[in-house]
This record gives structure tokens, sequence and C-alpha cells, in this order.
């Protein structure tokens, strides 16, 4: 087997203190972590690095291994324990991880005897996304998610949507990650929510908008008009001399929660094309009754 330089894979110096060493583990983890990190040899590589910071971390190892290295052990040279090696206590358990039999041969024995059996460990957490509509976050309600697995097996999951739900927020399945071993629990799915864009509403927080289209008359003389909510249409009353742009509320009318949202609207006065005389004539005739009206002022 070949001997490894736990102090190169984690990128620090020999000397390094306790608090380097964890530093330099989580900045390496966080990035390696397989399920961030989707490059070939991420796994192998994140593997690696929880193996060195379960050696360097533990004084006791940690002082085992500086005493081999000062033999002058080099990375990647054949290496095979000196005889005796750990027949003067050992070390106990190998730890809750995967490791090299590098690592086994240095500390996964007790007292030089047979190694220890495998404590059960859970498996990994999966992080996906899930992608839903506006109405269904609103609702809530039941998608299917279809998934791969490492050797392309498709598995289809039902996953119930809360209502109120928020893009961001995520649905944790229970045992639907990663199998355990050696008889440990499964992980979990952490399913990332992501809504859809709707081309009737934007949401803002818990908030809707929706964009109400007015005639001139309408928003000058006032009038109720149907507009539509995330649970159905609803007549709104247009105060008289409204302009473009004047957002009017709807109390509770968006995502549901403990303090649910509201829906406004937004007044948008749209302008008629002229397409005949008489309508011509009739803007004409607006424009003199409204003579000195200076929209830019």
């Amino acid at each position: 087997m070949e001997f490894k330089d736990y102090y190169d894979i984690l990128g620090v110096k020999p000397d390094a203190s306790e608090a380097e060493i964890k530093s330099a583990y989580r900045k390496l983890a966080r990035q390696y972590h397989p399920d961030r990190n989707k490059d070939p040899g991420a796994e192998e590589r994140f593997k690696a690095i929880n193996e060195a910071n379960e050696a360097l971390r533990d004084p006791e190892k940690r002082r085992a291994y500086d005493q081999l290295r000062a033999g002058g052990y080099r990375g990647g040279e054949q290496f095979r324990p000196p005889p005796g090696w750990g027949q003067g206590g050992g070390f106990g358990d190998a730890g809750n991880g995967d490791f090299s039999d590098f690592f086994e041969s240095l500390f996964g024995r007790t007292g030089g005897g047979p190694r220890a059996q495998p404590r059960p460990r859970r498996g990994r957490d999966v992080q996906a996304q899930v992608q839903i509509d506006l109405q269904t976050a609103f609702d809530g309600g039941r998608t299917r998610l279809a998934l791969h697995d490492s050797s392309g097996q498709e598995r289809v999951l039902e996953v119930k949507i809360p209502a109120g739900i928020l893009p961001g927020q995520v649905i944790r399945l229970g045992g639907q990650g990663q199998p355990g071993a050696a008889g440990g629990p499964n992980g979990d799915l952490m399913l990332e929510v992501t809504i859809r864009d709707d081309p009737r509403f934007r949401l803002e927080g818990r908030n809707v908008l929706h964009v109400l289209p007015l005639a001139p008359w309408e928003a000058a003389l006032g009038t109720t008009v149907p507009v539509q909510t995330l649970a159905g249409a609803v007549d709104l009353r247009i105060p008289p001399g409204s302009q473009s742009g004047r957002k009017l509320r709807l109390k509770g009318r968006g995502l549901p929660g403990a303090s649910p949202g509201d829906q406004f609207v937004e007044l948008s006065i749209r302008a008629p094309a002229a397409e005949s005389d008489a309508q011509r004539e009739a803007y004409e005739s607006l424009q003199k009754q409204f003579e000195g009206y200076d929209p830019r002022a």
C-alpha cells in the first residue's frame, strides 16, 4: 500500500495548529462535497479529505502518525507498518467513515487484534430541486418527481407540497437519500423548491403583484371590475381619478401562512388607438375639453 501524506492532502504544514487543521478541513470539505461538486474525482477527493482530518484531529492518532512520518515516509511511497505497530494499546474503532487500507492499518485495529466490526453508518443526505407552479404553491397538493441514482436507475416519488411554500424552502423526505452502511439508516432527500414564472402574477415574498389594464375613462370616472386572484376572481372598485402605477391592496390574497401575504393590483391605463374618423374626432373633442392639461408637468 502507499503512504498517505495527510498534511499535504489538507494543504497545511506539519506544525499546523488544531484550529488551522479544522479550518482547512472545513474549506476543502465544502469545496469537494459530492452534493455540490459534480466534477470527476470530487467524491474520492472528499473521502481523502475526511480521512486526513480523522487522522490529524485526534491528538493521539496525530502523534502516532507524526512518528511514522518522521521516519522518512512520503506520500505515494510504498509503505508497510513497522513490526509490532499497534500492539501497545491500539486506537479502538477507526471512526465512522469510509477509510483506506493505509488508515485502517494504522488506526483501525484494537490492540493489534482483528479488525473491529464497522459501526452502522447513516447514508448521506441527497439534495435536489422540485419545481412547481404558483397555483400549487398557493393551494398545496402533490407533484411527481423523477430521480436517477448513480447507476442510472429511475425512481418516481410523489411529493406533498404544503400550501404557502416559498421559493428556496426545503422539503425533507426521510429515508429517500443514500443507503446506509452496515445496517445504518438511509439518508434523507432534501428538495429545494423553485416556482415557475406565472403570466398573471409576480411573487414578492408572500405577496403577489397583478397588473390590471384600464381604459382611460375607467380610471378617470371610477368603476368596478373583476380582478384575478390565486383564489379566484373578485370585484375591485377603482376610485375616480386613478393613475397608472397606483397600487390597490387586496388583504390576505397572497400566499397563505402564519402571516398571509397580500395581493397588490397595479393599475395600467391603456389608451385605445383611434382607427376611425369618429374616434379621432372624439380624441380631438377630449383634447379641447382638457385644453392646457400637460401630462408631463
